[in-house]
């Protein structure tokens, strides 16, 4: 399996090259030359299987420059019950009838990005081992990557972490689980401005070909490829869990910023996972929303940047929707640029009508809910089950529930535990969110952590002022 540009001027690579250098060197996105396609004797055979099992399965079709044998050493080690709380590691549990929550938020930060970012972690400490390579991490987060990431990588041999974040853009718990991490090779930089800021400074560095090379930088924002493809799992894994027979489908309602998370389950679908429809939740920052129902993909500048009660999805430049407008133009890298550029330059594209056609066959279906809806879908959760959701999931149950067809089970993906959201839940419900055990009084901890302006400058002299990390033995 080689690996080109969505701009179509990076040669194919192998999967363990694109693990470590994040932006092909075109600007684009890495996708892989073709998706595998799974029968229906393969998911027959998939479906007893631990998650970690799975995960080897679907892995494995796309990584052949790992031996096997270590691939799933890496996954048993990765996804285990003491990482994740369960065996299961993303349990299905129903709602209401027709509609059940995906639980992803396990793992040692509350988030989905864990169950990715657990993975990545052990990839990239492996892969630099076998090169004798250091790696500086460079990553942008509007909540939950920058968290994952970090406690996924904290203490790693060989990796330091620069995670940018947007000035109070996050709740109170989500900066105290990355300001409070006091290990060496973790550096938190907060971004005076709005995530997609951040993110640009990520890609600008990125563009950067020979100052990337000379610090040897990577990334892990959905922009890697290795952190997709480890999300494609578990929609097989809440396929199976919601189904008995290969012949049934379901559809999935997913809270969308950076587009990364529904991409995940695009490539499952393409891969022929039975997926009815996916159905795209944003916040009031409806970007995506916007270009599902009219074929006009319309970037906001920061001001337009809304700052919501559901802050992961504040987002207005999707950094992984790239890999989606490459696969709805036929893979013609040469548009996609045109497209992508003229997003650089103008903000904005309009699809073609022949290229609207062909997005429409993918199976998206999209919607947007407000703080008010937020509010009264916890409420209404918690009256009627007993359960407490956050916001993020509550946008993604309200759209959800907008577009569930009787016959047609609809998974809705959990993004976090309620506690990271504390203040949207006591709005909401007049109490707080329950704490897991382990997370009292995070947010008094002593924080670290440095602020500039979105300045590429000053960002490259902070990444080259650390040193190299510890070599790998």
């Amino acid at each position: 399996m080689k690996y080109v540009s969505t701009r179509g001027e990076a040669e194919g690579k192998g999967f363990a090259e694109i693990l470590l250098e994040g932006l092909a060197p075109d600007g684009g996105l890495y996708v892989p030359e073709r998706y595998p396609r799974v029968d229906a004797a393969t998911l027959n055979r998939w479906r007893g299987l631990s998650y970690a099992g799975l995960a080897f399965e679907i892995l494995s079709l796309y990584i052949d420059d790992i031996p096997p044998a270590d691939l799933r050493r890496l996954l048993d080690t990765t996804y285990t019950a003491e990482v994740f709380g369960t065996k299961i590691i993303t349990p299905l549990r129903a709602l209401e009838p027709g509609v059940f929550v995906l639980g992803l938020s396990n793992g040692p930060t509350l988030a989905f990005k864990d169950v990715a970012m657990q993975f990545l972690g052990h990839a990239f400490e492996y892969e630099l081992a076998r090169r004798d390579r250091t790696l500086k991490v460079l990553g942008a987060t509007s909540g939950d990557t920058g968290s994952a990431a970090e406690h996924a990588l904290k203490g790693k041999r060989g990796v330091e972490v620069f995670m940018l974040s947007p000035l109070d853009r996050m709740s109170p718990f989500q900066q105290a689980q990355m300001f409070s991490l006091q290990e060496a090779n973790i550096h938190n930089i907060v971004v005076e401005g709005v995530f997609d800021d951040c993110q640009d400074l990520v890609k600008a560095v990125s563009a950067d070909l020979a100052f990337k090379r000379l610090q040897s930088i990577g990334t892990v924002n959905s922009i890697n490829w290795a952190r997709l493809l480890a999300q494609v799992v578990y929609y097989f894994a809440g396929y199976f869990q919601a189904t008995r027979s290969n012949d049934e489908r379901v559809s999935f309602a997913v809270p969308t910023g950076n587009f990364g998370n529904i991409c995940a389950g695009h490539v499952a679908r393409m891969m022929g996972l039975p997926i009815e429809r996916l159905v795209l939740a944003t916040n009031e920052n409806d970007v995506l929303d916007e270009f599902f129902r009219t074929g006009t993909y319309r970037v906001r500048a920061a001001a337009e940047t809304h700052a919501t009660s559901s802050p992961s999805m504040d987002i207005s430049k999707a950094s992984n929707f790239e890999r989606f407008v490459f696969d709805g133009l036929g893979c013609d890298a040469a548009r996609t640029r045109e497209l992508f550029e003229q997003v650089e330059s103008q903000h904005t594209f309009t699809l073609a009508a022949r290229d609207r056609d062909r997005v429409a066959g993918f199976g998206f279906t999209s919607g947007r809910s407000t703080a008010v809806d937020r509010l009264a879908t916890i409420r209404n959760v918690h009256e009627r089950f007993g359960e407490v959701i956050d916001p993020h999931t509550a946008d993604a149950l309200f759209v959800g529930r907008a577009h569930a067809e009787r016959a047609t089970p609809m998974l809705v993906l959990e993004t976090a535990l309620p506690a990271k959201f504390n203040a949207t839940v006591r709005d909401a419900l007049g109490r707080d969110a329950p704490r897991p055990a382990g997370f009292e009084g995070i947010e008094d901890l002593p924080r670290r952590f440095v602020s500039m302006p979105p300045d590429i400058a000053r960002l490259k002299a902070l990444i080259a002022a650390s040193g190299p990390t510890e070599a790998c033995a």
